[in-house]
């Protein structure tokens, strides 16, 4: 007699428990990738900023989420048309990471956005945050500033630290309208701060490890080698800084070495701090702000940026 198999009688199939090896995997990569949410160390008032020049717009992300920022105004008349830089902090910070310069950039004219990218600070959630998520949240800031009557939308510049700074140059080769870059503590390519992470937790790269570089490509939509700062970098067409301390060990030197090989026939300029390491926040207003407010005056003497149609 011949026997028919049922749907219910079928062995399990081999996808099934791979499926959800694949899905266990997937959280814990999730998890574990998550950065943590941390208080801003301060407020713009406690690093001299006066409270009337300080104001809290409301930011949406292009998934719905908002955005907590600080926009700080100078002095100056009324219908002044001012430059301004829009700001992006590292991995598991906020915008207070680099209001210790605020102060003396708005006493130079210069107007600035801070703002929390999604799942830092006060920043609304989301599943997962990327480079390319910090970089679609800075051109969010962008975007408004340039909408803003007192803002000069010729005369924007980007600024961002570790993976805002990766962000900042990704966004800054797609939009010829940013006036200049200023890069702080920039690694040169992603997969080399995955495989520093890996190895920090003992993570072997085979089999584990070479399915979490391919899985990561995935869940953020990008490759790798595409969003790179050492690739990016070639297709910025404003100026830019690249600022790095020698003792750096999340984003070593040797990658600002990488950098410079990159943009090698731009516009770019470095400058490096001995004994110093990935946090340039301890050492922003007295070896940083100087190199940057001239960077900054001599961006104001060139042509303005091409602007979007």
């Amino acid at each position: 007699m011949k026997t028919v198999l049922r749907p219910d009688d079928a062995a399990p199939q081999p996808t099934q428990p791979i499926g959800w090896l694949r899905g266990m995997l997937h959280r814990w990569l999730l998890r574990g990738l998550r950065p943590e949410r941390l208080l801003h160390r301060c407020q713009p008032t406690d690093v001299g900023v006066p409270a009337q020049a300080v104001v809290c717009p409301a930011l949406t992300a292009v998934d719905g989420a908002a955005l907590f920022a600080w926009f700080i105004r100078p002095d100056g008349p009324p219908g002044r048309r001012m430059p301004a830089l829009v700001a992006m902090h590292g991995w598991g910070s906020n915008a207070s990471e680099l209001l210790p310069g605020a102060e003396a950039l708005r006493r130079a004219g210069l107007a600035l956005l801070l703002i929390d990218a999604r799942c830092h600070g006060l920043s609304g959630e989301a599943e997962f945050t990327s480079m390319p998520r910090f970089a679609q949240d800075l051109e969010c800031g962008l975007d408004w500033l340039q909408r803003q009557p007192d803002v000069d939308p010729d005369r924007i510049v980007l600024i961002g630290h570790s993976v805002g700074a990766a962000a900042a140059l990704l966004l800054a080769s797609r939009r010829p309208d940013v006036q200049g870059v200023v890069s702080l503590s920039a690694f040169a390519h992603p997969a080399d701060v995955m495989r520093r992470w890996m190895r920090e937790r003992r993570i072997p790269m085979w089999p584990v490890g070479h399915w979490v570089l391919a899985h990561v490509q995935t869940v953020i939509g990008a490759r790798f080698d595409d969003i790179a700062p050492e690739h990016t970098l070639r297709s910025v067409r404003a100026p830019v800084m690249l600022v790095h301390g020698e003792d750096d060990e999340v984003a070593p030197v040797s990658d600002l070495q990488r950098l410079l090989v990159a943009g090698r026939g731009r516009d770019v300029t470095a400058l490096t701090l001995p004994g110093v390491g990935h946090d340039l926040s301890v050492v922003l207003t007295e070896a940083v702000l100087p190199g940057l407010l001239g960077f900054l005056d001599s961006l104001g003497k060139a042509r303005p940026a091409q602007r979007l149609v």
